[in-house]
């Protein structure tokens, strides 16, 4: 067990250096985002300069030295003297060992340039959004679906695979039609944003204001993959209860319920934990956007801000938090498949 819990491991970090070093790459586009800074220091050094009192009567040649002379002196306080194949290497290892570096242009509320501080600053919000998107949905899917399986042909189940094909229609775009209803024509509920203006200082109310504002985001999806995902479910359990143990167990009189938690569920633990883990683990990066469209403070929004403005160390920092949280998902899976599925043999990969 150690043994193979060591390779996977290994080959899980493998993964993630490879992920993290193709995301340093299109994220500084190859070296062209350095080629942009150097362009915006020169300017803003010349600028500086040219408007400095001081310098007002030195010759054009002296100038340009002086710029000159600047622009190289901030260029290394930057780091950016080195070429870029080999300061991606110095990325690199910085990322995996979690020094996320500073940003370049973006701060936290707080004014903080570091990387760390400004994803966990965002963090919280996509998690309490989406996390509750997800788990909402897995219930309602999971129950609905274990439901239907078992009234193959009902009007229930002909409902849910009338409706599956509202999910072809992203949850964002329904977001905004519930905004123009429910905001801006029956204003009973906010536009978006975590919170009301100016937040309320009472514990109690700010949470019943920030459950207000997650109303129609978490409506949105629920209009869009509910149906879908209850249809996938209900598939899936369709197959295990056509099973001849299923139907054995029916010829004994086992009640519903037993036979659906025992003979159905049961088997298809496997699946269903490894699709409750991914969607978690997927929530902490939100849906930019979704996040867009309702104002959410989350990293939807910071991963946003953060492609617009070239601040390629939020977004690496970001893809790194992921690829690690997706690793280690994947790697205690591993385990616990061989525990709720004893058909599972650890040592064969």
């Amino acid at each position: 067990m150690l043994r193979y819990a060591a390779l996977r491991g290994i080959c899980l970090f493998a993964v993630v250096v490879v992920a993290v070093y193709i995301t340093i790459l299109i994220a500084n586009m190859g070296g062209y985002v350095d080629q942009i800074i150097k362009s915006e220091v020169r300017f803003r050094i010349g600028v500086l300069v040219n408007q400095n009192p001081a310098y007002k009567n030195l010759p054009p040649s002296k100038k340009a030295e002086l710029i000159e002379g600047l622009y190289q002196q901030e260029i290394k306080r930057l780091g950016l003297d080195a070429p870029f194949i080999f300061r991606s290497h110095q990325y690199l290892v910085r990322a995996l060992t979690l020094d996320l570096g500073r940003s370049l242009y973006l701060t936290s509320d707080t004014g903080s340039r570091l990387v760390r501080n400004i994803i966990l600053e965002r963090l919280p919000a996509t998690v309490l959004l989406f996390t509750s998107i997800n788990l909402i949905l897995f219930f309602i899917s999971i129950t609905l679906g274990l439901y239907a399986s078992r009234k193959y042909g009902s009007k229930l189940d002909k409902l849910i695979v009338a409706l599956s094909p509202l999910s072809s229609i992203p949850g964002w775009f329904y977001g905004i039609f519930l905004i123009l209803i429910f905001a801006a024509t029956l204003h009973i509920l906010p536009y978006g944003g975590l919170v009301d203006v100016p937040p309320p200082k009472d514990p109690f109310h700010y949470a019943l204001s920030v459950l207000k504002h997650m109303i129609l985001p978490v409506l949105s999806w629920l209009v869009a993959y509910t149906f879908i995902q209850t249809y996938i479910r209900r598939t899936f359990f369709l197959m295990f209860s056509q099973e001849d143990y299923v139907e054995m167990a029916e010829a004994k009189g086992l009640p519903p319920r037993i036979i659906e938690r025992r003979y159905i569920l049961k088997p298809t633990l496997p699946p269903i934990i490894t699709d409750l883990s991914l969607t978690l683990i997927s929530s902490w990066m939100g849906a930019v956007i979704t996040e867009r469209v309702f104002n959410w403070p989350g990293l939807g929004t910071l991963l946003y801000m953060a492609a617009i403005m070239l601040d390629s160390p939020v977004i690496i920092g970001s893809v790194v938090i992921y690829a690690y949280l997706l690793a280690i998902t994947v790697f205690v899976l591993d385990i616990v498949y061989a525990i709720v599925d004893p058909r599972v043999r650890l040592g064969v990969t």
